[in-house]
């Protein structure tokens, strides 16, 4: 398949597939003997994992190494179980950070509402902060 068919039925840009190929997510494709880019039909489904992986929030290096050990003949789900569990604890986390600075943004705003801006304190900046 040439790279605006690969890209197409992947549902990506030809730009983003040799990005992925200058990163070494897909092999380097064939080439036609007018020098363009031939890829094998497989490269669909590995384009298709890399989204599922980017979706998932996983980076770049980690889907490659998720590939690597594909590509060497072995299971990678064992890797992918422990990346996606450190995944979700790191979203719990962020998701605590998050409701925690809601909650500060909260108290400031209700603050605001509530005040005169007449009655600020000329000492200080601003005394809704």
């Amino acid at each position: 398949m040439r790279i605006g068919e690969t890209a197409a039925a992947a549902g990506m840009t030809a730009k983003t597939l040799r990005f992925y190929e200058d990163r070494g997510l897909l092999p380097a494709a064939d080439r036609a003997p007018n020098g363009y880019r031939d890829y094998p039909h497989e490269t669909v489904s590995r384009l298709e994992f890399i989204r599922r992986g980017r979706t998932a929030g996983l980076t770049l290096a980690q889907i490659g190494d998720i590939l690597a050990v594909r590509d060497i003949g072995q299971s990678p789900c064992i890797h992918v179980k422990d990346l996606l569990a450190k995944q979700l604890r790191d979203l719990d986390a962020r998701i605590a950070e998050l409701t925690a600075l809601r909650t500060t943004v909260a108290e400031f705003h209700d603050a605001a509402a509530a005040g005169d801006p007449a009655a600020c304190d000329p000492e200080r900046i601003c005394s809704y902060l």
